[in-house]
């Protein structure tokens, strides 16, 4: 078969199980084109997409601003090598640490990458700082911070962890939310705490403020980094442009991906203070981290969620979101920040819901067997979300 030769979704789907690991489990769609906040298949059918790649497409689907972007720049320069220096790279990590109030950053690939990069640089300032015993990085339960053995040793939930071991020593994990617990944890040979201001993974669950707060004064106690995950909650998804920002605490590492590429692959580790200095040649790296291509697509997309309003809408449209799901039949619970919200049924039928949601034209994610998570574009408007909640009565 010649590979420009259109193929029915039918044949798609038996090339990728032929010749690609299966690491995801695939739904019966095969996607060939975006806009907005749509998608559509081989057949052309429209489909509603309130899942937007798992949080990362924050401008919908391809994005002019970003499109634009990353056409110029590929015209230009495309990849060079982090021996030399190129202009995008600084003048996206300038916007970052102006809108976060961080000091310096480290360019990656992905929210896995940038938490290990994060690991990293805790450790290492201990052991500079302080002592080489100091290596203890605290976590919660049920979080999830990536697929690397780093980030999974991370990530609280053994499911992910089981077929791997063993595991990086010196990681605890501690119950989301629960002081005591956490203040049990911590102590003079943590380096870090690591923690996710709204746990996406695993249900959407926001934290408690006076968690955040607690974690923030153990680590100003025994000198350790708080570390922010804010790979899913970061660029706006909350309504505000991080999720911190709700809790009046302030980390001193922050890691982010998804949005920040506006769909183009990027992850990103910010630092601030004595955090922001660690790293010198050849103690971490990333051989496509920061290159010029993704730079520019990154730029373009926090501009334009900085500068277009998105932040805002974010806020009010998930408002408004969270407000008609509590109206659904069946739903116990409506949770979540902005536009990261999680409808829980009362009995166990998100995966039945999900699967009829997509056969009418709604992509939506179950979360286990009661849970569905809604992480859409940033661009979403109170008229789709009445054509969502139509499509969910149906289902």
């Amino acid at each position: 078969m010649i590979a420009s030769e259109p193929m029915s979704g039918a044949e798609i789907m038996a090339l990728d199980d032929q010749y690609v690991m299966h690491t995801y489990a695939r739904l019966p769609a095969v996607f060939v084109r975006g806009e907005g906040c749509f998608v559509y298949d081989t057949e052309g059918k429209e489909y509603l997409d309130l899942v937007a790649g798992i949080a990362v497409n924050g401008l919908g689907h391809c994005p002019p601003k970003v499109v634009e972007a990353i056409c110029e720049q590929a015209k230009k320069l495309m990849h060079t090598s982090n021996l030399y220096y190129t202009l995008p790279q600084p003048r996206l990590a300038k916007l970052l640490v102006e809108i976060s109030g961080m000091s310096k950053a480290f360019f990656c690939n992905s929210g896995a990458e940038a938490n290990e990069a994060a690991i990293k640089l805790a450790r290492k300032a201990a052991k500079v700082n302080h002592s080489a015993e100091k290596i203890e990085i605290v976590t919660a339960e049920q979080s999830f911070h990536g697929r690397t053995i780093g980030a999974i040793t991370a990530t609280g939930q053994l499911k992910y962890q089981k077929n791997f071991t063993p595991l990086v020593p010196g990681f605890k994990h501690v119950p989301y939310n629960d002081i005591g617990e956490l203040r049990a944890a911590v102590s003079g040979r943590t380096c870090a705490v690591l923690l996710e201001p709204v746990q996406g993974e695993s249900g959407v669950h926001p934290a408690k403020a006076d968690f955040l707060r607690a974690a923030r004064e153990l680590c100003d106690k025994y000198a350790a980094a708080l570390i922010f995950d804010e790979v899913q909650t970061g660029l706006g998804r909350t309504g505000k442009m991080f999720g911190f920002q709700h809790f009046d605490v302030v980390p001193d590492i922050i890691t982010l991906a998804k949005t920040l590429g506006g769909g183009f692959p990027i992850g990103c580790c910010l630092a601030r203070n004595e955090w922001a200095d660690v790293f010198e040649p050849g103690d971490h790296a990333a051989t496509f981290g920061g290159n010029p291509l993704a730079c520019a697509a990154a730029i373009a997309a926090v501009t334009e969620i900085r500068d277009g309003g998105w932040v805002k809408n974010a806020e009010e449209v998930g408002n408004y979101f969270r407000e008609r799901l509590s109206d659904l039949p069946g739903i116990k619970e409506v949770r979540g920040l902005g536009l990261m919200i999680a409808a829980e049924f009362a009995e166990p039928k998100a995966k039945t819901v999900a699967a009829k949601a997509l056969e009418n034209g709604l992509i939506v994610n179950a979360i286990g067997e009661n849970v569905l998570r809604f992480v859409p574009p940033l661009i979403l408007t109170k008229e789709l979300v009445d054509r969502a909640i139509d499509i969910l009565i149906k289902c």
